[in-house]
């Protein structure tokens, strides 16, 4: 008569049965959620339960009667200290003592960006104090911690030293130097960091130096492509380092003062 056929009637039936034997646990579990305002899990349930119930039991009646424990959010602020405690900061032990008579031993490095092509490139480089020679650098097409971790790579690569032990690398605070990759990277060269007073750009003066004079020689606008753009920083590192004289390096070009340093001081 109802049109119900007979495995659909012993299907429901059975299922009215369990929603009945649950019921009871149920009502008991219900009252403790709803005066916890929907926050207790089931380990709060079990405890001021006064009967004895299997935590399954609980988490099973739980989901079956969408009883969903609001989950308490993470603290903004708490948050924000671990993220504090993770990137560090150092001493400025530079203390803009610029005027560096031995090679190799003093660096400086910055990050700034580059505009061509509706664009923006991203360099980041590393300059010798003592000979104004730029010894390390990477042009990237982004900001992640990377465009750091490779300049310290050709860094390495680029120096003819046995080691870089000592050797000091000053920067501002930024992100990416206060970053824990970054921190581990210059441990691992057996460097010493040191930072700049926040917000205090004459601190780093001799890399924003360098950045001044290659954005007033270069014209990165006219470049197209990623790749040009790359080929004529490429090109203006080298001519800075190797063919433009500089007044107060004795009118010697970078490199030719690094080397005039070294000899001296045999």
């Amino acid at each position: 008569m109802a049109n119900v056929s007979k495995s659909g009637y012993y299907k429901w039936k059975k299922h009215s049965n369990e929603l009945d034997k649950d019921y009871d646990d149920y009502a008991l579990i219900k009252e403790i959620f709803d005066k916890g305002k929907g926050k207790y899990g089931w380990r709060t349930i079990q405890m001021k339960l006064k009967v004895k119930m299997n935590h399954k039991k609980i988490i099973r009646i739980k989901n079956k009667y969408n009883l969903i424990t609001k989950i308490r959010k993470v603290n903004p602020y708490k948050a924000i200290m671990k993220k504090t405690q993770e990137h560090r900061t150092f001493k400025n032990t530079l203390d803009r003592n610029f005027k560096q008579n031995t090679p190799n031993k003093v660096f400086c490095t910055d990050i700034t960006y580059l505009p061509f092509n509706h664009r923006l490139a991203y360099f980041s480089a590393v300059k010798d104090i003592a000979s104004g020679e730029i010894v390390g650098y990477n042009l990237s097409q982004h900001l992640q911690i990377d465009i750091v971790l490779k300049t310290l790579e050709n860094l390495k690569n680029n120096l003819s030293l046995s080691s870089l032990k000592d050797t000091m690398i000053h920067s501002d605070q930024g992100f990416h130097y206060t970053n824990p990759e970054y921190i581990s990277y210059v441990k691992e060269l057996n460097m010493v960091q040191s930072m700049s007073r926040k917000g205090n750009c004459i601190d780093n003066a001799p890399i924003e130096s360098f950045f001044g004079h290659l954005k007033d020689d270069v014209d990165c606008k006219k470049c197209k492509t990623f790749s040009e753009l790359s080929l004529i920083v490429e090109e203006y590192v080298r001519y800075y380092n190797q063919e433009r004289p500089q007044w107060k390096l004795k009118k010697m070009t970078p490199v030719k003062y690094r080397n005039h340093l070294l000899l001296s001081q045999k």
